[in-house]
């Protein structure tokens, strides 16, 4: 459980944080990069959720939820070490994927086939949808270039992954199961 008696620390005055483990770094390492962005991720969806109702904002909601689990595993970069923290450490697993996958396809079932790239545009949820796909790439980035130099576990990676298909596919849920999507017309304006 965690308790929050106290919101500032003043630890981190000299431009360093502390990791799940107790390391110390610097509040621009890459490790903190990628989780911090998956934070700004999770405000995103909070932003839609705004817009969303019924199955929509449940599903949000768990997604939300998944971040922070998703921010749990990248801010603690022991992999093997889970004795020493004295408790089991929070790890992204197959099975919440696996959950984003059924739900993509379920969606895919209610649109018709692309024909065109579309903009990312239409209705509020639509339009903040699209920002969350692509600040979810923008993790998935720093998360793979994390696992470039440091233990990341492949089922975080993975998620990151099919979260940015889950929030494309929402777009086009949330702009009448694709009928209003705006599509791009190549050299329109030339």
């Amino acid at each position: 459980m965690v308790v929050l008696n106290k919101i500032y620390t003043k630890t981190g005055d000299a431009g360093e944080t502390a990791l799940g483990n107790g390391a110390r770094v610097a509040k621009h390492a890459m490790r903190v990069n990628a989780y911090g962005t998956v934070d700004e991720l999770n405000a995103t969806v909070g932003m839609c959720r705004l817009h969303a109702l019924g199955g929509t904002d449940t599903a949000l909601s768990r997604i939300q939820n998944d971040l922070f689990d998703l921010g749990a595993d990248l801010c603690r970069p022991d992999m093997d070490k889970d004795d020493e923290a004295g408790y089991p450490v929070l790890r992204m697993s197959v099975d919440q994927t696996e959950r984003l996958e059924a739900e993509i396809d379920k969606m895919i079932d209610q649109l018709e086939p692309l024909r065109s790239f579309i903009l990312p545009a239409g209705s509020a949820l639509a339009t903040h949808l699209h920002v969350s796909r692509t600040v979810a790439r923008r993790a998935e980035r720093l998360t793979v270039e994390l696992a470039t130099m440091e233990s990341v576990n492949e089922a975080a990676v993975k998620y990151l992954n099919r979260l940015s298909d889950w929030f494309f596919c929402a777009a086009r849920i949330a702009n009448d199961q694709g009928k209003a999507d705006a599509l791009w017309v190549p050299g329109a304006n030339r």
